[in-house]
């Protein structure tokens, strides 16, 4: 792997063409180029996530994630491999399962609001709705496994809960999208 890294600057995407892993080469606006980016994007938001204090438990659920997504975008640079384990999906639809146990029953629609971490969870979320919208874009050009889109669409779920927990572990409440409705509503039960 050393030499695999050791000459970052190659120029041979000069051209507007990039390199998969199975050594053909793409123009960097193809549909599968584009996908592997918003997962690369995705990933980095994640390691910003990190950056935050958080409890140990979400610390090792998003270092798991990333590696996940690490594999997830190799598997799209190499047309034909499955490198997703079946079990990263497992994991995370065990982990949204037990973290949305602890959460209060949503009664109206959250801004992404709160806590920073709650924040930086939510934009996770809406890069990895982008990034499950390119691989389905992706889908729609050529069969691929589905792993990939199933994956990318509970992570958004987990993305979503995580928010909602992190507000509450960080003693933020939750900002509720008040419609014109509510918020007269609101203004006649206040005034």
């Amino acid at each position: 792997m050393g030499n695999r890294l050791s000459a970052i600057t190659t120029r041979t995407g000069d051209d507007g063409t990039t390199g998969l892993g199975d050594n053909t080469r793409l123009s960097k606006a193809s549909q599968r180029i584009a996908a592997i980016g918003d997962v690369d994007e995705l990933n980095s938001h994640i390691g910003l996530l990190l950056c935050e204090p958080l409890p140990g438990d979400v610390r090792q659920q998003l270092v798991n994630i990333q590696h996940q997504l690490f594999d997830l975008g190799g598997e799209l640079s190499m047309p034909g491999f499955v490198l997703l384990k079946e079990q990263a999906l497992q994991d995370l639809e065990a982990a949204l399962q037990t973290y949305n146990q602890q959460l209060p029953r949503l009664k109206e629609f959250i801004l992404p609001a709160g806590s920073r971490a709650a924040c930086l969870a939510h934009v996770c979320r809406t890069v990895a709705r982008r990034a499950e919208r390119s691989v389905v874009a992706l889908q729609a050009q050529e069969a691929m496994n589905p792993g990939p889109r199933q994956y990318l669409n509970r992570l958004s779920d987990w993305l979503f809960v995580l928010s909602r927990y992190l507000n509450l572990h960080h003693g933020e409440g939750e900002v509720y999208w008040q419609s014109e409705k509510l918020r007269q509503q609101q203004m006649q039960d206040d005034g």
